[in-house]
């Protein structure tokens, strides 16, 4: 059986193969796959083949992850079709079998195949446009943009003549996986057109483009999905599991041309991408499956996907082109880096949040990290239906954000305190006017009276920045119902308190802490990066203000709930500490409701005569 290893200490990755249906994996000699490095076990772990079925087993307490998943040492785990065992500073995952079970192809080799043909076709293409001389494409001068996809077809048709059957396939298969999942997209999204198109409309062939429909929709017709918009990432999970099986029925009946053609289309579309998209990434920003895309140097793409953080084999073809790319991220939201401001936030235009790290900064070259929105927005059903939240504690939110309570909510990064600001900004009266300030703008709320405002940094010349506090501070002169800041990281956190303070009830934000009790010394810390006070005058700036806290936490497996609904309370005349008073607790992580804890917080008679919240959000 043959293996890829990836070294992630050296950015490494070879080929390796071990026989028998017992594969150890360690440090000693005479394990069958032999790992050299102090952070391996002299007997790690084992690979266990039984039938069709793969099992890893962990025979040391160094520490066996498959898909990001701890294996413990007297549970064996299955092995799924594309999952990585992660030993130390190694990946590895099985090839040469897919899910087929014919056990003939090296997608690993093959991948690297198509992209050395990606990279030679890039190469001549820029050669013949004069692009190395020029290094700018005028996507708007349309006779430009048709002479250059003229000269790629033309080196793509050449250059696909030379490719072997196994190249021939993998490419077939990569690509009609592409448009089967753009497919089962559009459906869901209820489109009667697909949005998926690559190139020039003059460059295809209406009959093999007719092919090629018949063939994708037969495949998803095949398949057991929903089409529903809540369901597509269900339906994702589903199209990815039975794809293998269709292609393998329907690739004998695919004729030699169209089979070639479809190949010239695929590869015609990764250059695209490359000149004209965002290269790689393009397709991994178009997959609703897909939660975050982390880049780390031109050879290593990472995806979060169910909550799960995995590696893709795509990569860059040059820290070069990987540049160009994030350029073209940063340029139309007026943003940039360079040696000299080597780390920028920013946003693409669906929102989408972007952070890039260059050189000197980072170590391992350019890093991008993009936590994408979903096309479909989360609402509270939503939360519920992942566990994240009980119908009583939404119901008892609901009821605070309509009371106009002021609500923070707490947690570590990727927690999810975005999505949940949204859905509860989402309960605000449509009569209210609701100004919302972010760093980079991520809010999409429904009401009609919405106007969002998003910081600036400076420019070349040093100027030109407008911080969150000073927009913050420009909100308040706006005549605002409810102020939503999207994150407090420093000094706005004073002016944020002083508007919750000065008639602006029902105010909501985020911010970094690990508990409501942590969540409360970070804002005291906050505050004090603005002004030089007594501590006691911070403290009671934050209990006149604060009524809600909200902590949130992400959980090993990828989930993500909320773990306690608090009540800022007092502040203790012993410690002068504040005090909160927790109304709901998380007390089993695998328990998904949230146990009321008897504690009545001090609003809930007004909000219950109000009809706000029942009374049965306590019981």
């Amino acid at each position: 059986m043959k293996f890829w290893l990836y070294d992630h200490s050296t950015n490494t990755r070879t080929t390796l193969e071990a026989q028998g249906d017992s594969i150890t994996i360690g440090r000693d000699d005479g394990c069958s796959i032999v790992l050299k490095s102090p952070f391996i076990a002299r007997k790690h772990a084992r690979v266990i083949l039984k039938g069709n079925q793969m099992f890893v087993e962990a025979l040391s307490s160094a520490g066996t992850r498959v898909a990001n998943r701890e294996v413990a040492q007297d549970k064996p785990m299955r092995l799924d079709f594309g999952d990585e065992i992660q030993l130390g500073q190694f990946s590895l995952a099985p090839v040469g079998t897919d899910r087929s079970g014919d056990g003939n192809d090296n997608d690993a080799d093959l991948q690297n195949q198509l992209m050395h043909l990606e990279q030679q076709v890039h190469a001549e293409l820029l050669d013949r446009m004069n692009l190395r001389v020029t290094g700018h494409i005028n996507k708007s001068d349309q006779a430009f943009v048709s002479q250059m996809l003229q000269h790629l077809d033309q080196v793509l048709t050449r250059k696909i003549e030379s490719l072997n059957d196994q190249i021939l396939d993998y490419a077939i298969r990569l690509h009609l996986s592409r448009l089967v999942d753009a497919e089962v997209v559009r459906q869901c999204q209820g489109k009667i057109q697909t949005d998926y198109k690559e190139g020039d409309d003059r460059l295809l062939d209406p009959k093999r483009e007719q092919q090629i429909t018949e063939l994708v929709g037969s495949m998803v017709d095949m398949m057991p999905l929903l089409f529903d918009p809540t369901s597509v990432g269900e339906d994702l999970a589903v199209a990815e599991e039975a794809f293998d099986d269709l292609y393998k029925q329907q690739s004998k009946s695919i004729p030699t041309d169209l089979g070639r053609y479809i190949v010239r289309r695929s590869v015609s579309k990764d250059i695209q991408d490359i000149l004209l998209g965002l290269g790689p990434l393009q397709d991994l920003l178009e997959m609703p499956s897909v939660s975050e895309i982390m880049v780390v140097g031109k050879d290593r793409i990472y995806i979060e996907k169910n909550g799960v953080i995995q590696p893709t084999s795509r990569s860059f073809f040059s820290e070069e082109i990987l540049l160009s790319i994030i350029e073209r991220i940063l340029t139309p939201v007026g943003r940039r880096v360079d040696t000299s401001t080597p780390l920028v936030d920013a946003r693409l235009q669906d929102g989408s949040r972007v952070n890039v790290v260059i050189n000197p900064l980072s170590l391992v070259g350019p890093c991008m990290t993009i936590r994408k929105f979903g096309w479909v927005p989360f609402t509270m059903d939503d939360i519920i239906e992942r566990g994240s939240l009980s119908e009583t504690c939404a119901a008892f939110l609901q009821g605070c954000v309509i009371g106009r309570q002021n609500i923070i909510i707490s947690g570590g990064t990727g927690s999810g305190k975005t999505t949940l600001l949204n859905v509860l900004g989402a309960y605000a009266r449509p009569n209210e006017r609701i100004i919302t300030v972010e760093e980079s703008a991520e809010l999409k709320l429904p009401q009609p009276h919405v106007v969002g405002m998003e910081g600036r940094p400076a420019n070349v010349e040093g100027r030109g920045a407008y911080t969150i506090r000073e927009l913050v501070r420009n909100a308040l002169r706006m005549r605002p119902d409810r102020i939503i800041v999207g994150e407090v990281r420093g000094p706005e956190a004073l002016d944020m308190l002083q508007a919750m303070n000065t008639g602006h009830d029902g105010s909501l934000s985020t911010l970094h802490a690990n508990t409501p009790v942590d969540a409360m010394k970070r804002l005291e810390t906050l505050v004090l990066m603005a002004v030089d006070m007594p501590m006691r005058a911070i403290r009671e700036q934050i209990l006149t203000a604060v009524d809600i806290v909200v902590q949130v936490a992400r959980f090993a497996d990828g989930r993500r709930r909320v773990t306690h609904i608090s009540e800022v309370t007092e502040i203790n005349p012993q410690t002068n500490q504040l005090c909160l008073e927790d109304i709901y607790v998380l007390k089993d992580a695998k328990q998904p409701n949230l146990r009321h804890t008897g504690y009545i917080p001090t609003f809930a008679e007004d909000m219950i005569e109000k009809k706000q919240i029942g009374v049965e959000v306590f019981l």
